[in-house]
């Protein structure tokens, strides 16, 4: 085989991953629908009903288990929606055999995202960062193994992250089912398992919109840069925009994270200031956070590209690209505290309609005229993006400014301690 036919499968397998990455249900529906517990078992444990908190845990894994098989059957016939959408036969095979390898993965999804907010709206931190720290340690190597020593190429990664996936899930389970600090909490079966489902679609379906409009239209904007003259240049630089933006992301949804379990506990607990409070906080943290990675960007973005690539080409049009990711950084760690703030208030209605207009109504359709029109080629797509993040960013900071806490902590109080539906107490 010779060097460039080696170049063309290597970059194959890259873009089948993007690819894959950008439809990959798995984590960002499950992952998103998940939210609903940050409102319903972060409250519960501040109005002190511990014996809810495995309740709703159960009923949320019951519940995204369900929405598994119609994910299963999406990915089955990926290789005609990725062809409908002008990408290239031989990648879109290669994408449904990977996301086919990923379906155990999303089964274990199913179960890992409610167990981690589980352990969150508890502020139980420290058993997931040891879990996460072997599930390190195991996946480098079985990514080596599977990836290179048997020659298994992508398929290897998808199988690699399946295993790493339920490994997670069995060592979360092990400290669930035998740990004497979750005795008051413990998930046991009972038929309000099932009484509770309608309860968290109603909080779960928003939250998921919510993560998934931003996600999508960031991934929507990848797959048009194929479009575009010199489409694997292209493709290739928003592919390593869109990691940068992503791994950044990470940091922020801690804070996100942090600020949904204090919301959503002090809500609970009826201390409608300690909410406000906490807020201001996170706000404070992730304003810091965010100038600190946006300046280390901008000052090494003559050689980020490098950490992603070789070629000149590729590094150069990173460096063009990078005041445009430290502007999508800071408006990432904005908008990753303030969709916390909406999940542990129990609005994440509101904070679904906000995205639909930021990034459908406004950021898609005018990076698309400025990517196409204009012809700023991935530079004008990537713009559309950061215009609709601070139209998110905006909209979000005036909700969260003109909440009245005090009747957020009455609603929170009467959901958990009343039973009540939540469209009751919205008519109240």
């Amino acid at each position: 085989m010779n060097v460039e036919s080696s170049q063309f499968l290597a970059w194959n397998d890259v873009l089948v991953c993007d690819i894959v990455e950008a439809h990959s249900e798995d984590r960002v529906i499950t992952s998103g629908m998940a939210g609903g517990l940050e409102t319903l078992c972060g409250q519960a444990f501040g109005a002190e009903q511990y014996q809810k908190l495995g309740t709703y845990t159960l009923t949320a894994i019951i519940s995204l288990i369900l929405i598994c098989p119609p994910l299963c059957i999406l990915w089955m016939f990926m290789e005609k929606f990725l062809t409908l959408l002008g990408q290239d036969a031989l990648i879109s095979s290669q994408a449904q055999s990977y996301s086919m390898w990923l379906i155990p993965a999303l089964f274990a999804s199913a179960i890992l995202k409610p167990l981690t907010r589980y352990f969150q709206s508890q502020s139980l931190i420290l058993p997931m960062l040891l879990t996460s720290f072997v599930i390190l340690l195991f996946h480098i190597p079985s990514c080596w193994i599977f990836i290179y020593k048997l020659e298994l190429g992508s398929h290897g990664a998808a199988i690699a992250f399946s295993l790493s996936t339920w490994l997670n899930v069995i060592l979360l389970g092990f400290y669930v089912r035998y740990s004497t600090a979750l005795e008051s909490t413990r998930i046991a079966f009972s038929k309000d398992v099932f009484l509770g489902i309608a309860e968290f679609f109603r909080f779960g379906v928003p939250s998921a919109v919510m993560v998934c409009l931003k996600w999508w239209s960031c991934e929507l904007l990848t797959l048009l840069s194929g479009l575009l003259p010199n489409p694997k240049l292209e493709t290739t630089v928003l592919s390593i925009c869109l990691t940068i933006s992503t791994l950044h992301f990470t940091i922020a949804y801690g804070f996100g994270a942090a600020a949904s379990t204090r919301v959503s506990n002090e809500l609970g607990a009826g201390n409608p200031q300690a909410a406000r409070v906490a807020v201001l906080v996170a706000m404070l943290l992730a304003v810091i956070e965010a100038v600190i990675v946006s300046t280390t960007l901008f000052c090494c973005r003559h050689v980020l590209g490098y950490a992603y690539s070789n070629e000149k080409q590729v590094v150069d049009y990173i460096a063009v690209m990078t005041p445009l990711i430290c502007l999508s950084v800071f408006m990432d760690s904005l908008q990753a505290v303030l969709s916390g703030v909406a999940r542990g208030s129990g609005w994440q209605h509101i904070g679904a309609y906000i995205n639909v207009g930021a990034f459908y109504l406004i950021g898609l359709p005018l990076g698309a005229v400025l990517g196409f029109v204009v012809r700023l080629r991935g530079k004008g797509l990537w713009i559309g993006i950061v215009i609709g993040s601070a139209v998110q960013s905006t909209l979000l900071s005036l909700v969260t400014a003109l909440t009245s806490w005090k009747k957020q902590a009455n609603k929170a109080r009467k959901r958990i301690l009343l039973n009540r539906p939540c469209e009751d107490i919205e008519s109240n």
